[in-house]
């Protein structure tokens, strides 16, 4: 095993999951550093990667044009990033940048999508690890929403 599949093994995000499962995932993948003010994604590009931050911070945000950008969630070692490349149209919906210097581990989406329709086990495993990663980010906006909110 490499160094950097041990990074991906030790991830927090895919704690618990089987090893052979593992080496799946670690197919295809590779490593990237990001510089601040660096887009790691954009809103309406093609949804086809699955990061996992190793260092430095990650501002996930919401960017309209006439309203500017709303920063909805920082995000650091040991958070994963993007979860489009599993639904159509496979588009990203929100962008993300760096704020300080990243270093990234980026998963092919494709590779992750197809492995999960031959492999049902693997699949389920990785489903019910992005829909707490999911459930997680909605609790944080609506805690932001109910604190935004004026009293009486």
């Amino acid at each position: 095993m490499t160094s950097f599949d041990e990074s991906i093994f030790k991830h927090p995000f895919f704690r618990g999951m089987r090893p052979e499962h593992l080496r799946l995932l670690a197919q295809g993948a590779r490593v990237r550093q990001f510089d601040v003010g660096e887009l790691l994604l954009r809103e309406g590009e093609p949804a086809n990667q699955f990061y996992l931050i190793e260092s430095g911070k990650i501002a996930l945000e919401a960017h309209e044009p006439c309203n500017g950008t709303l920063l909805l969630q920082t995000l650091g070692a040991g958070d994963v990033l993007g979860w489009s490349w599993l639904f159509p149209p496979f588009t990203w919906h929100f962008q993300a940048k760096a704020t300080e210097p990243a270093n990234v581990i980026i998963l092919d989406g494709a590779h992750l999508l197809s492995t999960s329709e031959r492999d049902h086990e693997f699949g389920f495993e990785l489903m019910k690890r992005v829909a707490q990663v999911v459930i997680q980010r909605l609790q944080i906006s609506r805690k932001r929403l109910v604190d935004a909110q004026p009293i009486g």
